[in-house]
């Protein structure tokens, strides 16, 4: 099964070659969508929006490989109608967001707590590095493999290394039936009770935890989930998809606030000791949002100690956000990844905003 769409694979790669021989340096866009955490670019644009279509879907198979400038919307319509989802739940921000940027962003959605992230769900990529060569990464069927996964190197690395062509993800059935139950509850409670229904074997989905109420998104069976809520109580929510949605999309009112927004990250099985006011809880407890600048501060040492760390996200109205030097050791690693991808910087250092 696939889609009408347009492979642009030869044209880019031209445009690379072309680069290369100029010493003319690229940053390359899809749909824009996340265009207010990578900061503004002063290199020529590489559109990959136009490089678009589903090239190979076999429902029974559970994988999906798509052109990196396909859209999210277009791709999660074709898996709707076959009953299949991308388990990583991939936000859409303002509605232009594609299967490559997703990709090479490495962000996920709330389903990430049950499911995974998306680098667990790429299986193989097809790319144009920085010398104008294209190459195929990985492969289109779901098993262990010896060696560098060097598909899942480049999630995360923001069009820093390559040029995605083609992405091959694993997809997964559609829940049955879905509830979200509502808790009021401090929080210290509320990571104990997604612990014990964790290790119950629970069917939660998603967890948020926001100005005193705990959100739990229950998927599976319809009985099951119909049992489970029953059991575990809490006040069903009338419009818990939409919940999830704005979630997502970062569409709620907390993330309205003017102040820079910050992600921390936590290591599973660790917690924070307190929840600022100003600050969103979701993975059941290992992803934190924050605006307050002095919370963080007061929230660096325990975050430390558990080995976790903070970035910035998103920044505030005028604010000018430098991006943190890594450590020296991972710093020299990465400069050994991008030198042998990208040894003439054609890809631009796409600005992402600093990690404490």
């Amino acid at each position: 099964m696939h889609t009408p769409g347009t492979d642009r694979s030869d044209e880019l790669q031209q445009r690379i070659q072309e680069a290369v021989a100029q010493r003319r340096r690229l940053y390359l866009r899809g749909g824009g969508s996340k265009a207010f955490h990578v900061g503004p670019e002063e290199a020529e644009p590489l559109e990959l929006g136009e490089h678009r279509g589903i090239v190979a879907y076999e429902p029974t198979e559970l994988v999906v490989t798509a052109r990196a400038g396909t859209s999210l919307a277009e791709l999660e319509a074709v898996l709707a109608e076959q009953g299949q989802i991308l388990p990583f739940e991939p936000p859409h921000f303002q509605g232009g967001a594609t299967i490559g940027g997703t990709v090479a962003s490495g962000f996920s959605g709330p389903r990430r707590f049950a499911l995974g992230t998306v680098r667990d769900a790429v299986l193989g990529v097809e790319c144009i590095n920085g010398r104008g060569q294209r190459l195929r990464f990985g492969g289109v069927v779901m098993k262990n493999v010896a060696g560098y996964d060097l598909a899942r190197l480049l999630v995360g690395s923001f069009g820093n290394l390559a040029c995605l062509l083609e992405i091959s993800v694993k997809v997964l059935p559609a829940p049955e039936q879905e509830q979200t139950r509502l808790f009021e509850l401090d929080y210290a409670a509320g990571l104990e009770l997604i612990q014990r229904l964790t290790a119950e074997a629970v069917p939660v989905s998603a967890s948020a935890y926001l100005d005193g109420c705990l959100h739990l998104r229950l998927s599976g069976p319809a009985r099951v989930v119909a049992a489970a809520g029953e059991r575990i109580g809490g006040e069903l929510a009338a419009d818990g998809a939409v919940f999830w949605r704005e979630l997502r999309d970062q569409t709620l009112p907390f993330f309205r606030d003017p102040r820079p927004l910050w992600r921390l990250s936590l290591p599973p099985q660790t917690m924070l000791p307190e929840l600022p006011g100003a600050a969103l809880s979701e993975c059941g407890g290992q992803l934190v949002w924050l605006h307050d600048d002095g919370a963080l501060q007061r929230l660096l040492p325990p975050l430390a100690a558990v080995g976790g760390h903070a970035r910035l996200f998103r920044a505030g109205s005028g604010a000018a956000v430098s991006s943190a030097a890594p450590p020296p050791a991972l710093a020299a690693l990465l400069q050994r990844v991008k030198q042998s991808f990208d040894p003439n910087g054609i890809f631009t250092p796409t600005r992402r905003y600093g990690a404490i």
